[in-house]
C-alpha cells in the first residue's frame, strides 16, 4: 500500500521529486574521448589538451561539460566510451579519438546515433565512407603527404627515396598516398620497409636503405619511432635528407633528440605552433604552456581550432547534435592554424606546412606552406 501511494504521488506531483542525473543537466556537453595510454599516448594527450583548453575558453560565457575518457588503443574501448557519452541527452558533439582503427569502428555508431564527431585522425578512409557525422580538423593524408612529397621532390630534388612507414592503419594510409604521389612524378622508392610500433633498433632498416642506394628517407612513423630512427641515423653518420611525417613536429618527440640529430631533417605537419608566426599564435602557445606546462603541437592546435568552431556554433544556437552537424557542414571558421571548411565529406583542413631544423635548435622554421584542394 505504501509503495502504491508513493508511486501515485510521484506521477501526480513530479515537482516533488529531485532532478538529478546527467540526462537532466542544464549545461551542454562535449565529451573528450582520446587515447592517453598506449602507443599513441603522446599524440592523444595533445589532442586532449587542445580540446580542454578550448572548452575552458568557450566564447560568450558558455559553460560546457567535457568529461575526458581514455580510449587506449582498442576499438572496443572507444566504442564503449562513445556509447556512454551519447547516453547523455545534452551531448551536442564528441571529440573523437585520433587513432584510425578506433575512428573506423566509431563511424557506424555515430551514424546510427546521428552524433557529430570532431577528430584529428589523419587516416584517409574515415571521410571516404559517406558518413555525414565525421569532421576532421587535421589535414588528411592526401594533404600532408602532398606537402611531404612536393617538398622532397621540388626543394630537396630527391630521385631515389627509401620509404619507411608504420604497420598501423595510419602508416598504411600514408604509404598509399606517398606511393601514388611519387608515381605521378615517375619516382619509385628504391627500398620500402614497414615497422611495428614496438621496434626499437632502427640500424638494420637504415643500413638496408643505404645499401639500396637511397638518396633520401621519406618517413611516415609515429613520434617515438621517428625519434629512434633519427637517433640511429645520426649515430651511423647517415647524411641523407630526411623528410618525415607529422610525428617529428611534436615537441615531445623533439625533446628526445639533440639539435644536432635533427640537422638533415624536415617534416610535414598541419601547423607548427612553436614557430609562432603571429601574435595570436604566440598567445595560444603562452596559454597552452600555462595550462599544461609544455609546448603545443599541431594536434593540440588542430583540436583547439576544431573545438572552438563547435563552440562558436553552439554559441550561435547549434545546441543539438542535428544543429551542430548542419553548422559544421555548412560554415567557414577562421582558426589559428588555418581556415576550416568542409569539402562535403567532413574534411575541414586543407593546408599543411613543411618545417625544417638547422641542427642548432629544436625549434623549427616553416620552410613552405601548401594549400591542397
Amino acid at each position: 500500500m505504501r509503495k502504491a501511494l508513493f508511486l501515485s504521488l510521484a506521477f501526480a506531483m513530479p515537482s516533488l521529486l529531485p532532478l538529478s542525473g546527467p540526462a537532466l543537466a542544464a549545461d551542454p556537453s562535449i565529451p573528450v574521448l582520446v587515447p592517453i595510454t598506449g602507443f599513441l599516448a603522446v599524440e592523444g594527450k595533445s589532442q586532449r589538451n587542445g580540446a580542454v583548453l578550448a572548452l575552458t575558453q568557450a566564447p560568450g560565457g558558455l559553460k560546457v561539460r567535457h568529461d575526458v575518457s581514455d580510449t587506449g588503443t582498442s576499438p572496443e574501448v572507444a566504442v564503449n566510451a562513445f556509447e556512454r557519452a551519447i547516453d547523455d541527452r545534452n551531448t551536442v558533439a564528441v571529440v573523437a579519438p585520433m587513432l584510425g582503427t578506433q575512428m573506423l569502428a566509431l563511424l557506424p555508431v555515430a551514424l546510427q546515433a546521428k552524433m557529430p564527431m570532431l577528430t584529428m585522425s589523419g587516416t584517409a578512409a574515415i571521410t571516404q565512407q559517406g558518413n555525414p557525422y565525421v569532421f576532421r580538423f587535421f589535414p588528411d593524408d592526401h594533404v600532408t603527404k602532398t606537402a611531404q612529397v612536393r617538398f622532397a621532390v621540388e626543394e630537396r630534388k630527391i630521385a631515389k627515396p627509401a620509404l619507411i612507414y608504420q604497420t598501423t592503419a595510419y602508416g598504411q594510409s600514408g604509404r598509399e598516398e606517398i606511393l601514388k604521389l611519387l608515381k605521378a612524378r615517375n619516382i619509385t622508392p628504391v627500398y620500402q620497409d614497414a615497422l611495428d610500433v614496438s621496434q626499437k633498433d632502427m640500424t638494420a632498416v637504415l643500413a638496408k636503405a643505404q645499401a639500396a642506394g637511397a638518396d633520401s628517407l621519406l618517413v611516415h612513423l609515429h613520434g617515438g619511432p621517428t625519434a629512434l630512427l633519427l637517433k640511429a641515423a645520426s649515430t651511423m653518420g647517415l647524411k641523407l635528407p630526411i623528410i618525415a611525417g607529422s610525428g617529428l613536429s611534436q615537441p615531445s618527440t623533439l625533446a628526445l633528440l639533440e639539435p644536432a640529430e635533427l640537422a638533415t631533417s624536415c617534416a610535414e605537419t598541419g601547423s607548427s605552433p612553436i614557430s609562432a608566426e603571429t601574435p595570436e599564435m604566440q598567445k595560444f602557445v603562452a596559454d597552452y604552456r600555462k595550462a599544461f606546462d609544455q609546448d603545443p603541437d599541431a594536434f593540440a592546435l588542430g583540436q583547439y581550432d576544431g573545438t572552438m568552431m563547435a563552440l562558436q556554433a553552439l554559441a550561435g544556437g547549434a545546441n543539438t547534435p542535428d544543429k551542430m552537424t548542419k553548422a559544421l557542414a555548412s560554415t567557414t571558421y577562421k582558426g589559428l592554424a588555418m581556415t576550416y571548411k568542409s569539402n562535403g565529406k567532413g574534411d575541414m583542413a586543407h593546408s599543411a606546412v613543411v618545417i625544417c631544423f638547422d641542427g642548432k635548435s629544436r625549434v623549427p622554421t616553416i620552410a613552405k606552406h601548401y594549400d591542397v584542394n
